[in-house]
């Protein structure tokens, strides 16, 4: 059956129809600031650049490459829906990386033969704006596809206020995730290799570095690394409980660390590198009992397992240059490994 949307520019806002069930369901209104206006004037010189010269921004310096909040991308200039958090993915690149656009035709391609090579350009449908280019480098699992977009083509539109924006149409793809994300917390060692290999794991939505188990309120690296605060430096682990579980977490946290050496990770040594699982509630708690018992059982380790298990308070965020800093700093220091 043939579909169709019906688009109309009235004062600063576009209203559209849409065919029930198409996609995310387009909304009646949404607001646009820009379409038809001069965008010299409005748009920052770099948007500008992007946006209407095919620019490409610096990498990991741009708005949203690190974004994990729930909600969707839209063109800067027409407003129009392109992507949602739902389908974004942390690919490596210092640029906001999608799995798909948020509508079959919310996007269009074109070719581009551009720095000597081929690729395919991906351009907003109704604002003609540049976006970036769509790879074939993308999670198999997920379609293959790598939408390498610029921050600088798109505006997000947090989950809070996309009723009131004009998005309400699209909230029902956040209903079904509001269910499944669960937590866990972490520590085992430096918390920069330990983030590099579970920010990559499967069925994780999201990492952030930072400091728990201490009484020091506000800690900072640099306080923290004294080794008298009593925190840990850990990482908080968002992850689709309809994908991965609890369990498989912890599997994945005794491979990539020795639990055995006490208050230490390779030349990392004070109780600030400590391995610990941090429970939320007693089913995390039993879990994690659990797992040590059944690794003690089997012999997995030569030397006792020295990790502790204690109650989840308050997590400190990490500054941000901790943040996702192997993927700032190829080649860093880490002594983390998955091992057998």
């Amino acid at each position: 059956m043939k579909t169709c949307t019906l688009i109309f520019l009235l004062s600063g806002l576009v209203s559209t129809v849409s065919p029930a069930g198409e996609g995310g369901g387009m909304t009646q209104y949404w607001k646009t600031n820009h379409m038809g206006k001069d965008l010299k004037k409005i748009l920052s010189e770099q948007e500008y650049q992007v946006t209407q010269k095919e620019g490409t921004e610096p990498a990991f310096q741009n708005k949203y490459w690190d974004n994990h909040e729930d909600g969707i991308y839209v063109d800067i200039v027409s407003g129009e829906p392109l992507f949602s958090s739902l389908d974004k993915y942390d690919s490596g690149t210092g640029w906001p990386s999608f799995t798909k656009p948020i509508d079959d035709g919310s996007v269009k391609f074109r070719k581009d033969i551009k720095l000597f090579s081929v690729r395919t350009e991906v351009r907003s449908k109704m604002g003609d704006s540049h976006l970036g280019h769509v790879f074939d480098d993308g999670p198999k699992d997920r379609g293959g596809k790598r939408f390498c977009m610029n921050s600088s083509a798109m505006r997000f539109v947090p989950v809070n206020k996309m009723k009131d924006e004009g998005y309400v149409g699209y909230l029902k793809l956040f209903e079904k995730k509001s269910k499944n994300i669960e937590r866990a917390v972490f520590s085992a060692g430096c918390f920069w290799g330990v983030e590099e290999i579970i920010r990559n794991a499967k069925g994780v939505v999201g990492t952030r570095v930072g400091y728990t188990g201490g009484k020091t309120e506000y800690p900072t690296y640099e306080t923290v690394k004294l080794g008298n605060t009593g925190h840990a430096e850990a990482i908080e682990v968002e992850y689709d409980a309809s994908v991965t579980s609890y369990d498989e977490l912890l599997t994945l946290f005794f491979r990539l660390h020795d639990p055995t050496t006490l208050n230490r990770q390779g030349n990392d040594i004070g109780t600030q590198y400590r391995s610990t699982i941090f429970f939320s509630d007693e089913t995390q708690k039993k879990a994690a009992n659990q797992k040590i018992a059944s690794l003690t059982a089997k012999k997995k380790f030569t030397k006792p397992i020295t990790t502790t298990i204690e109650k989840l308070g308050q997590f400190y965020p990490a500054e941000e240059y901790h943040q996702k800093y192997l993927q700032k700093n190829p080649g860093g220091y880490t002594c983390h490994y998955l091992r057998d």
